[in-house]
C-alpha cells in the first residue's frame, strides 16, 4: 500500500530547525510533496541560502521518510526564501529583506575588512547581497574591493551601485575625489546616510550589509532611525579597551531598539607558520567573554593573519584571495551564523507569532 501525504508529513514533523526550535512542517518549510508509488519527492524551503545546517536537515529528511513502509526512494530539494524584516515603517528600501549593520566601538579593529568578507561570503551562498559603506568620514570599501577608480552611473534619479564579487556596493568614496576631505556636522551626516539608502537603486536584496564608522556618533544613530534594522553585528579585538568601547556601542543600539545579532572577534590567535603553534598576541577580553557579559550570541573569531590585510590592500577580499585558508573558512562560518540570527529575528517577529512555539532569545 503506497504511503500517504499525511504519513510523510507526520514523519517530517520529527525534523526540527535547530535555530527556530520548531519542526519544519509547522514552520511551512515543506513544499511540493509528490508521491508516485514508492517514490517520494518534496522541497524544503529554508529561511536563508547560507543555512549552516542545510546538509544536516537534508539527511534527516531522507532518513525519516525512508523509514516509512512503502517508500523506496526519497528525493529532497533544498531551497531558500529569505524572510523579510518588518518593513512597515521603511519607505526608503522596502525591497531589502534584511539590513545588517556592522559596528565597533573604536577604530582599528578591522571592521571594514570583516564587513567586506562577510558580504562576499553571503553572496557565495547564492544570496542577493548589497554593501553600503556608511563610514562617511573615511570610506575605505572602494580600495578594499579594487574599485577605487570606478564611478557609478545613474538611471533616471537613481544611482546604480558598483558590482564587485557578486555584491552591489555603494560608498561615498565612489562619489568623491581621493583628495577631498569630508568636513561635515551631524545633520549633514544624517542626510548623506539617507541619500546613500534612498538614492541608490539597490533592487531586491536578501541582505544589505552596512559598514558603520567606529564609535557611537551620528551615522549609527541616523541609520537606526532611518530604517528598521534586522540587527547589529559588533566587531571587537581581544583588547580590554576595544571590548569596553564595543560594550558602549551595544548599549547605544539597544537604546535605539536595534537588536544585537552577536559579537565577532577579529585578530585572535596568530598561527606560527614554522611550528603551527597558535600564539595569543593580544590577551585582553576575548570576543566570547564579551558576548557572554553582554548576553548576546558569539558569532566566532578570525585569526590574526597578515594575509587578510594584504588581500584588502590589493583590492581582493581575503575569502577570495585565500579560499582554502583558515580565515576563509572562518568568514564562511561566521556568515552562516549571521544569516541564522537574521532568520531567527525575522521569524520571531513575524511568522512564528502565528505558531507560538519559539522562545524569545536574548538579543
Amino acid at each position: 500500500m503506497p504511503v500517504s501525504d499525511s504519513q510523510v508529513l507526520e514523519a517530517l514533523s520529527q525534523v526540527q530547525d535547530p535555530d527556530l526550535r520548531t519542526d519544519i512542517v509547522k514552520l511551512g518549510f515543506v513544499k511540493d510533496l509528490v508521491i508516485e508509488g514508492g517514490n517520494v519527492s518534496f522541497t524544503v524551503e529554508l529561511t536563508t541560502p547560507a543555512c549552516p545546517v542545510k546538509e544536516e536537515l537534508h539527511q534527516q529528511c531522507i532518513d525519516v521518510v525512508s523509514a516509512l513502509d512503502g517508500v523506496d526512494h526519497v528525493a529532497v530539494e533544498m531551497t531558500a526564501r529569505v524572510r523579510q524584516r518588518d518593513t512597515l515603517n521603511d519607505q526608503l528600501i522596502p525591497q531589502v529583506n534584511h539590513v545588517i549593520a556592522v559596528a565597533s566601538g573604536k577604530g582599528g579593529v578591522g571592521k571594514s575588512t570583516v564587513t567586506v568578507n562577510l558580504a562576499v561570503a553571503l553572496a557565495q551562498t547564492g544570496a542577493k547581497v548589497g554593501l553600503l559603506d556608511a563610514d562617511v568620514y573615511g570610506p575605505s570599501i572602494p580600495l578594499m574591493v579594487g574599485a577605487e577608480d570606478e564611478k557609478p552611473t545613474t538611471n533616471g534619479n537613481k544611482i546604480i551601485p558598483i558590482l564587485r564579487y557578486g555584491v552591489k556596493m555603494m560608498s561615498l568614496g565612489f562619489l568623491l575625489d581621493d583628495s577631498q576631505a569630508v568636513l561635515w556636522r551631524g545633520p549633514m551626516v544624517a542626510g548623506t546616510v539617507r541619500q546613500l539608502l534612498a538614492d541608490v537603486d539597490w533592487g531586491d536584496l536578501d541582505y544589505l550589509i552596512v559598514d558603520l564608522p567606529p564609535g557611537t556618533g551620528d551615522a549609527p544613530m541616523s541609520l537606526a532611525q532611518l530604517v528598521p534594522l534586522t540587527g547589529v553585528v559588533i566587531v571587537t579585538t581581544p583588547h580590554n579597551v576595544a571590548a569596553n568601547i564595543a560594550g558602549k556601542a551595544v548599549h547605544l543600539f539597544r537604546r535605539l531598539n536595534s537588536p544585537i545579532m552577536g559579537v565577532i572577534e577579529n585578530m585572535a590567535g596568530f598561527t606560527d607558520p614554522a611550528t603551527g603553534q597558535v600564539i595569543q598576541v593580544f590577551k585582553g577580553t576575548s570576543g566570547e567573554t564579551l558576548a557572554g557579559e553582554l548576553k548576546v550570541p558569539y558569532l566566532g573569531s578570525l585569526p590574526l593573519d597578515p594575509a587578510i590585510s594584504a588581500a584588502s590592500d590589493e583590492g581582493k577580499p581575503s575569502i577570495l584571495a585565500n579560499p582554502d585558508s583558515q580565515q576563509a573558512r572562518a568568514f564562511a562560518t561566521i556568515a552562516g551564523k549571521v544569516a541564522q540570527q537574521a532568520s531567527i529575528l525575522a521569524m520571531t517577529r513575524r511568522d512564528l507569532t502565528q505558531v507560538g512555539t519559539l522562545d524569545e532569545r536574548p538579543v
